[in-house]
C-alpha cells in the first residue's frame, strides 16, 4: 500500500503531459491521426500480451501439471513462440507502412505551402518559399493554411536536431549535410507546440516552436504582412538604441541597416506568439526579460550578454522590438 500511492502519483504526472498543445494523443490532420492510431494498437497489444505473459507466467508457477506440461510442449512454443509474433509485427510493418504512404500521397500534391526550417543551437530558422521564387525569413514558428498541403523542408547547420511536431506530423531528424522532408495537411485552425526531439546541446530542451494553422483567406492576409519590411519605429529612442548596441549586426530587420544573419530575423518579432524559440511569451515585459536575462531563462545559448542597458534604455528598447509587427 506504501508503494502504490506514489505509483499513482507518477501515473498521474504523467498523464497530466498527454494533453495540451504538445499533446501526442491529438491528431489534427490525416498523418498525425494515422500515427495516433498506429500508437494506440501497439499500446493496446503490448498491454494485452503483457497480461497474458503473465496469466502464463503465474500457470507455469501454480498450475496444475496438466497446465504446465501443455505450456512445455514443441507445438505451444512454436505458435507462442513463433508464428503469433511473426503474424503480429507483420500486420504492425505492413500498417506502419500504409501510415508512410498517407505522407506520401502528399508529395505529388498541387499547390503545396513550401517551408524550409534549419535548425540551429538552440533555434529554428524558418523560411518561406514563394511561387515566384523569392524567400521570407522569419524564426521559431511556422504558419500554415489549412486544408492545403504543407512541405516542411528540413536542414541543419551544426548538429543533429530533430523537427517534431506531434498534432500534424512524426519526428524528423535534421542531419548534417542531408536534406529530409516531412508532408502534412492542417485540418482546422488552431496553435500547437513542437519540439526539438534529439539531443543537441546544452540548451535543447529549450528548444522549442510553435505552429499556427489558419483560414486560408487569413494566412494569406498574414503572408503579405510578413513579406512587407518593418513599418517606420515609433519609439525613436529604442530604434537608436539597437543600432547603437551593435544588434543589428547579428539580426535583420528589413526596411533598415540592421542585415546580420547570426541570429533570428526580427522584421515582425512583434507579431510572433513568443522569444526565445518557445521559452517567453511575446511581451513587452518578455523582450526585457529576454535582453537582460536570457542566460539565466535560456542558459548556454548563443546571444551575446546585453545586461548594461539602464531600466529606461531596456524598457525603450523592448518598446521598440515590441512594435515591430
Amino acid at each position: 500500500m506504501n508503494l502504490l500511492k506514489p505509483f499513482l502519483l507518477m501515473m498521474l504526472t504523467a498523464l497530466a503531459g498527454c494533453e495540451g498543445e504538445q499533446s501526442a494523443f491529438v491528431g489534427l490532420g490525416p498523418v498525425a491521426s494515422r500515427i495516433s492510431l498506429l500508437m494506440w494498437i501497439m499500446f493496446i497489444a503490448a498491454a494485452l500480451i503483457t497480461v497474458l505473459m503473465c496469466v502464463l507466467v503465474f500457470i507455469s508457477i501454480t498450475g496444475s501439471g496438466s497446465w504446465r506440461q501443455t505450456l512445455t510442449r514443441e507445438k505451444t512454443v512454436v505458435l507462442g513462440g513463433i508464428i503469433f509474433p511473426v503474424v503480429t509485427l507483420s500486420a504492425l510493418l505492413i500498417y506502419g507502412f500504409s501510415v508512410l504512404r498517407v505522407g506520401e500521397e502528399l508529395v505529388q500534391a498541387e499547390n503545396p505551402v513550401r517551408i524550409a526550417v534549419v535548425g540551429e543551437q538552440w533555434w529554428w530558422r524558418v523560411i518561406y518559399r514563394h511561387d515566384d521564387g523569392r524567400t521570407t525569413e522569419s524564426a521559431n514558428e511556422i504558419r500554415i493554411p489549412t486544408g492545403r498541403p504543407v512541405e516542411i523542408e528540413l536542414t541543419t547547420v551544426d548538429v543533429i536536431h530533430s523537427f517534431w511536431l506531434p498534432a500534424y506530423a512524426g519526428k524528423v531528424d535534421m542531419i548534417p549535410g542531408h536534406t529530409n522532408r516531412l508532408h502534412f495537411i492542417a485540418d482546422k485552425p488552431g496553435i500547437v507546440r513542437g519540439q526539438c526531439a534529439e539531443y543537441c546541446g546544452g540548451a535543447h530542451a529549450l528548444m522549442a516552436f510553435y505552429a499556427m494553422a489558419m483560414a486560408p483567406a487569413d494566412y494569406d492576409a498574414w503572408l503579405a504582412k510578413e513579406k512587407a519590411d518593418a513599418k517606420p519605429a515609433l519609439d525613436k529612442e529604442g530604434e537608436r538604441l539597437f543600432f547603437a548596441s551593435g544588434c543589428g549586426g547579428c539580426h535583420t530587420v528589413r526596411g533598415t541597416q540592421a542585415n546580420g544573419t547570426v541570429g533570428p530575423d526580427l522584421t515582425h518579432v512583434g507579431s510572433r506568439l513568443s522569444l526565445g524559440a518557445g521559452i517567453l511569451p511575446r511581451t513587452p515585459v518578455s523582450f526585457a526579460r529576454w535582453i537582460s536575462r536570457h542566460q539565466q531563462i535560456k542558459p548556454e545559448n548563443l546571444m551575446l550578454p546585453f545586461d548594461f542597458f539602464s531600466e529606461s534604455e531596456l524598457w525603450a528598447l523592448s518598446a521598440y522590438l515590441n512594435g515591430l509587427e
